[in-house]
Order: C-alpha cells, then sequence, then structure tokens
C-alpha cells in the first residue's frame, strides 16, 4: 500500500544529511552552538536516511524529543507525509508542539483537552498543512478516531513514534494497556515507514518487549537500539529513614527551604498530598496539591507556577510525572517510596536537566508495602472478572455501555475500564458506538504471564527497600544501584550521594534552616491528632439494580427522608497521623482474615473527640450497630463504648440474614447494594424501640466505611422503620 503521498528520496548523504539536520538542531534549540549528543544523529540517519525501526533508550533531559521533531521536519522535506506522535499525557504534548512551533514544524495535538480544535486540526491534515499531528493512545480506541481519521494517517504517515515506549510493556513500571494497540498501528505502516520508539526508563526486558512489538510487520524484524549511560551527574541522591510520620513531616517544616530553587514534594496518596500542601504552604512560600482531584485547568496553571517559580513546590502523587519538563528543577523528595526503583528513577528524573546539581531526598514510610500492595493487587485483572464480562457481551444482543456492564459483571469501574482495554487489545472485545461489544474471537487468560509480572512486581518492591538500606561506601552508590536496576552496567560510583559522601542533607535535629518556622510542632501535631473526617452520603441508586433484585429495585435519587446525612470517621486509611494505628487495628492475619479485638481505649479516645466535634443539628438519642461477621467484637465493644460515653440508648444491632456472608471487596456498585439489600432487618424488639424514640437521630456505627453502601442500605431501612436522621460513624474510611 501506499504510505505516503510522495515516495521519500533515495537515502541521503550522510555528511549533507549531517549538515542539514545540525541546522535544524539549532533553530529548534534557538542557540547557533548547539551539538547533537551521541547517538542523537546516528537515530536521525537511521529514520531519514535508512527509513529503520529505532528504539532509543536514554535518560530524560538527552534530547529525544529533538530526534523526533528533526526527523518529521526532514522527512517532510523529502517528500514525506506528516509524522505520527503518540504521546502518553496531554501536559507532554502542550509542550511538545510550542517546541515544535518555536522550530518552524507545524504541530498540532488531538487529545481530550481541545475538541473544539479537532475539525480545524482535520481540515489542515487534509490540506497537508502539519507537519506532525501528537495524539494520545486513548484516542486509539475511540471509534470516530479509529474509523475516519486513523485509515488516512496510517496511510499519508511519514514518521511515527511512540513516546514513552516502556507504557507498551507490561514489564513496565507504568503499563497502560492502549498502548498495545500500537503493535497493530506499526504492522499497518509497512516496512517503508520509519518508526521510532523513545523511553528514559527501560530495563533489559522491557526493551526486548518493546524491540519485539516494534519489529512487527517491518521488512526484517530488526531494530536498531541505541541505548546510553542512565546515570545522571547532577543528582544528588540521599535516603533518610525516621521513626514516624511526626518525624517526617517536621523535618520537611523545618528544612524544606534548605532544598534550594523550586521542586517536587511527592506522596503515595491523594490525601497525603494535600495534607502535605497544607502543611507546608505560607506566605512567602507557597506549596500547592497536584493530584488526580486536580482539575485539568487547574493542573496546567500549577505547571505553569512552578516552571515559573512561583511555587516553592508541588505536593504531588505520580499524576505529575511524564510530561512535566522543567529543566531547572531544583529538588524532588518522596514521603513515601513508590513500589520500583524504576518508576522512582522517573520521577526523580525529572530534576537538574540543566543544571549543575539537584537534590533527591527519599523519607520513607512503614505504610509503603501497604500501600504498594493495594495499587499492585487493584490493577491486575483476573479470570473471573474477564469470564463475566466476556459472557455478558456475548449474551447482548447490543453494545452495552460500562454503566450497563456494571450491571451485569461484579467488576469495580475502574478495574472494568482497564479490563475492557485488555481485552480490545487482544482483539476479544471492541468499542463502538453506543458501547461494547464481544468480535467472538477466542480469548486466552495467560494466568501464567500475569503471575510472572506479580512474581517481577514483588522483585521490584524488594529491590526498592535495598535501595533504601543502602550503606557502607561508594560499592553501594544510590545512582550505581538505580542505574543497574535498568540494566545499565556502565554506571560508576557517583562520589555526591549520602553513601558515596556521606549525608548531604540537614539531620533531623539540626536547627531549623526554614525562616520562620516557630511552632512547627505544634502545626505538625495539629495535623497528625486531627480526626473527624467527613462522609459524604450517597445521594442516587447505583443503575441496573433492576437486573439484580427485579421489579420494585430503586433507581435514581435516594429520597432525602431515606438517605443517611454526612458521617464522620476518625481517619481515611490513606491519610498521614491516625491511619497508621488504625491500619494495626484493622489489619488481617497471615491467612487473609480480619482481626477481631475490642476498641483499644487509644482509638476510643478519639472516637470521644469526633463525637465532641460534630457539628450536628441536633444530638442523637441512640447508637445502633452494623452486624459484622468478620469483626464482631470491634464493631459491638465500638457501639457499646460511645453509647456508655455519650449517654446514648444502645439499640443494639440490626439483624443480619441467616445466610448473610462476609461481603466480597472489589466488586461495584450495583452488586455491592444487591448483596446488601436483604442482608438486614430491622428486628421486632428493635422496632419497638424505634417506635418510643419518636424520630430522634440515630448513631449506625461500624469498623470501615469503603463504598458507603453499607451505610445507605442500612440507613434507609431504618429510616423506613421510623428513626430520625441516621448518621453514619466509623473508626476509618478505606478510601
Amino acid at each position: 500500500m501506499s504510505t505516503t503521498p510522495h515516495s521519500p528520496a533515495a537515502p541521503t548523504d550522510s555528511a549533507a544529511l549531517h549538515e542539514e539536520a545540525l541546522e535544524s538542531l539549532r533553530a529548534l534549540t534557538g542557540r547557533e552552538d548547539a551539538r547533537f549528543h551521541p547517538g542523537q544523529f546516528e537515530a536521525i540517519q537511521a529514520l531519514v536516511a535508512e527509513r529503520r525501526r529505532v528504539l532509543v533508550v536514554q535518560r530524560t533531559g538527552w534530547g529525544k524529543s529533538a530526534v523526533y521533531f528533526l526527523s518529521a521536519l526532514l522527512q517532510r522535506r523529502r517528500g514525506a507525509g506528516p509524522a505520527l506522535i503518540i504521546s502518553p499525557l496531554i501536559a507532554l504534548m502542550r509542550d511538545q508542539v510550542a517546541a515544535a512551533r518555536r522550530a518552524g514544524v507545524r504541530a498540532d495535538a488531538i487529545s481530550s483537552a481541545n475538541p473544539t480544535e479537532w475539525r480545524a486540526i482535520e481540515e489542515g491534515l487534509a490540506a497537508d498543512e502539519i507537519d506532525v499531528l501528537l495524539v494520545s493512545p486513548e484516542r486509539l480506541v475511540n471509534p470516530r478516531f479509529r474509523e475516519e481519521q486513523l485509515p488516512r494517517l496510517v496511510d499519508r504517515c511519514g514518521l511515527l513514534v511512540i513516546d514513552e515506549a516502556h507504557c507498551i510493556s507490561d514489564w513496565g513500571h507504568d503499563f497502560r494497556p492502549d498502548y498495545r494497540r500500537l503493535r497493530d498501528l506499526v504492522a499497518e505502516l509497512g516496512s517503508e515507514v520509519p518508526v521510532l520508539a523513545t523511553t528514559a526508563t527501560a530495563n533489559s526486558r522491557v526493551v526486548a518487549d518493546v524491540a519485539e512489538q516494534l519489529g512487527t510487520g517491518g521488512a526484517d524484524g530488526e531494530v536498531l537500539t541505541l541505548r546510553g549511560s542512565l546515570t545522571r551527574e547532577s543528582l544528588r541522591l540521599g535516603s533518610m529513614s525516621l521513626a514516624d510520620d511526626r518525624q517526617r513531616l517536621d523535618y520537611l517544616v523545618r528544612h524544606l527551604d534548605s532544598f534550594e530553587g523550586s521542586g517536587i514534594i511527592y506522596a503515595l496518596t491523594v490525601s497525603a498530598a494535600e495534607d502535605l500542601a497544607s502543611l507546608l504552604d505560607r506566605p512567602g512560600r507557597r506549596v500547592r496539591a497536584y493530584t488526580g482531584r486536580t482539575d485539568p485547568e487547574e493542573r496546567a496553571e500549577l505547571e505553569q507556577a512552578l516552571k515559573d517559580n512561583e511555587v516553592k513546590a508541588l505536593a504531588a502523587t505520580s499524576a505529575l510525572g511524564m510530561g512535566f519538563d522543567k529543566p531547572d528543577l531544583g529538588f524532588v523528595i518522596h514521603l513515601g517510596a513508590p513500589s520500583s526503583p524504576v518508576a522512582y528513577y522517573q520521577q526523580v528524573g525529572r530534576a537538574g536537566r540543566a543544571t549543575d546539581r539537584a537534590d533527591v531526598l527519599l523519607l520513607p514510610g512503614k505504610e509503603d508495602r501497604a500501600i504498594w500492595e493495594y495499587f499492585a493487587t487493584a490493577s491486575m485483572p483476573t479470570q473471573e472478572s474477564a469470564s463475566q464480562v466476556l459472557a455478558a457481551l456475548a449474551e447482548s444482543s447490543a453494545p452495552l455501555s460500562t454503566p450497563a456492564l456494571e450491571a451485569r459483571v461484579d467488576v469495580r469501574r475502574s478495574a472494568l475500564e482497564l479490563l475492557l482495554k485488555v481485552l480490545a487489545v487482544d482483539g476479544a472485545v471492541q468499542n463502538v458506538k453506543g458501547g461494547w461489544v464481544s468480535t467472538g474471537a477466542p480469548w486466552h487468560y495467560d494466568a501464567e504471564r500475569y503471575e510472572t509480572v506479580a512474581r517481577a512486581r514483588r522483585e521490584e518492591q524488594q529491590a526498592m527497600l535495598e535501595y533504601e538500606a543502602l550503606a557502607g561506601g561508594p560499592e553501594q552508590c544510590r545512582m550505581v544501584f538505580l542505574a543497574r536496576q535498568l540494566d545499565d552496567e556502565t554506571a560508576v560510583p557517583c562520589g555526591r550521594c549520602d553513601v558515596c559522601a556521606g549525608p548531604w542533607y540537614p539531620a533531623p535535629d539540626a536547627p531549623a534552616t526554614s525562616a520562620g518556622e516557630g511552632g512547627a510542632e505544634e502545626r505538625v501535631a495539629a495535623l497528625l491528632e486531627r480526626v473527624g473526617v467527613p462522609v459524604e452520603p450517597r445521594a442516587s441508586w447505583p443503575s441496573g439494580l433492576d437486573r439484580l433484585l427485579g421489579a420494585g429495585a430503586p433507581k435514581g435519587r435516594i429520597p432525602e427522608g431515606e438517605r443517611a446525612v454526612e458521617g464522620r470517621v476518625i481517619a481515611r486509611m490513606s491519610d498521614l497521623g491516625w491511619a497508621v494505628p488504625l491500619r494495626e487495628l484493622l489489619r488481617t492475619d497471615e491467612d487473609g482474615r480480619p482481626v477481631d479485638a475490642v476498641v483499644p481505649e487509644r482509638i476510643g479516645n478519639r472516637i470521644v473527640e469526633v463525637l465532641r466535634d460534630w457539628d450536628w443539628q441536633q444530638r442523637p438519642a441512640a447508637v445502633v450497630a452494623v452486624p459484622s461477621t468478620t469483626r464482631p467484637q470491634l464493631v459491638g465493644s465500638l457501639a457499646a463504648g460511645i453509647a456508655s460515653i455519650g449517654r446514648l440508648e444502645d439499640l443494639g444491632a440490626l439483624d443480619l440474614s441467616p445466610d448473610a456472608a462476609p461481603l466480597r471487596g472489589g466488586g461495584n456498585s450495583a452488586f455491592r447494594v444487591a448483596d446488601l439489600w436483604e442482608r438486614f432487618a430491622v428486628g421486632a424488639e428493635l422496632q419497638a424501640r424505634l417506635d418510643a424514640l419518636d424520630g430522634a437521630p440515630i448513631l449506625l456505627v461500624d469498623d470501615v466505611i469503603d463504598t458507603r453502601w453499607t451505610m445507605a442500605v442500612a440507613a434507609r431501612m431504618l429510616r423506613r422503620a421510623g428513626s430520625g436522621p441516621v448518621l453514619p460513624l466509623a473508626l476509618a474510611q478505606q478510601a
């Protein structure tokens, strides 16, 4: 097939190509003294003169984007069609489009951030007025883009670029199923179209996986891999283990200003990032939160504020990662360790790209392992879930939307969306107008591969713990350790990290280096001792309950008179401070069974504080417990203790169905409500006592609030039995 509007010219003379490419490089950088880094021109020559498939593995800041912009420009001059760049993040697209345009490359992007511009971009492509088009891998799933735009792009493509190519491999730290579709796209292009894949974070296994997929459809399947040293001379690495959250936060409050310039403070959870920003922000030294909950418009503003040094730091989750480029970023601090050295290297690589020195400090936490395990298990598809989805789609005569599927399969929304992408990449399902359909193609759950990936994840976690514990001189250099995790054997001791040269960061007991930090201990204590997190009640029933509960199932908004009011917990399990003892209290044993015990006095006192500070409209008169099959002693002692201390009437517990089994974790809202619908009942004795209370408010007590559906169903039952407002109260919230 024809892949370009004009056949590119014969292979270009190397010296002439080098001169032309160097001139373009200087235009791109705006510097007359610009020179190619080792490997850059070799990649350009392989793409432009030889039309090869090339994998570039180079450290951040090396100039991978220069390779593909210059290659695209040179290809266009030789009559090739526009370059198609697959880029994972909208922030990265914004920066890349701006950089390309500065060099005279006509670049545009299609993403969820600019739908109003799509038609103009499509017209520009049709008129051959665009040199480079950037799209996200998710666009490849969109039915309209796949059916209308992608065939034309494939037919005219002069160069395909896959940025952050480690996302292709499920061995990588940031696997994205949509990237797997690129294997088919590469095959469609044919051997005459050059293909470039770039990454800064790939070990040998990921490199081999990516190269194998790049070779699909090529003339000989051979991929040129250009791999450079991944060490960063500017980074000064360190790790310091402190006893608890109090010491870690106190350290940051007292010593943040000892880190020069502006930077990023990474946290493992959204709530921790938000708490950090609140703690560290003060007049004259701004610190802001940047998480998955941050609006896209605000994200762009925060990124620019950091680039312009208008903030000291962004307290961020991994939402701020690939795509953010601030060459003079002064420091990266981690409050809690990522789950692998490769992921850690990717995040710290944001710092020191164009400076002689940047400081990188890890402050690991005792809760890190629990957080790693939660995210690891949440992202792995199971055979049972896949079978449910395939069966539901096969039985349906029409496409099913994701919400419609939720009423048919017991899989949470986030896990369901991930699973559908995996099945789509494997050709078992397809996203069409109206939802998802089964293709009828056979699909095999590769249990062995998933187990191997899971084992690799556990090994990465262990390696991260080994990194934290490094000590004993240059032979255990931190930079060497990280480089070797990426299978870079060229690394030599850096001479700068705290293992090579000793601690370079302030000691925990050193005098405060942050100006105006009087009362630091008090502010840290206030954050860590804070209790009483509000819990919003469920306001609407999940769709599809009629399929599970039959005629008469509730739907739409939950009536005000049947809805719980705003509840309280001591803390979220992802919080700093009280989340640590709560996780210990709510732990499971070695066999995965919940540990049951009475509420300890220390936790009981926190519940008293929550009740004391609760700004309810009317004081509750009684306590009702949610019956528990896993922690009856804990829930019972909690309800009884509250009733005793608060001088409230103890109404006991709701009746529990004799057939009730422990509730399953990980399901979606529709199935959770169905499981709960006949689980509880208001017995005759409880009904009589509710009647006597004459509509007074009631505390509804449980150990943990997870999906909030237990409280919603139980509150509806109590309200319909004549109770007054129902106030949910639990020790912790799971999210």
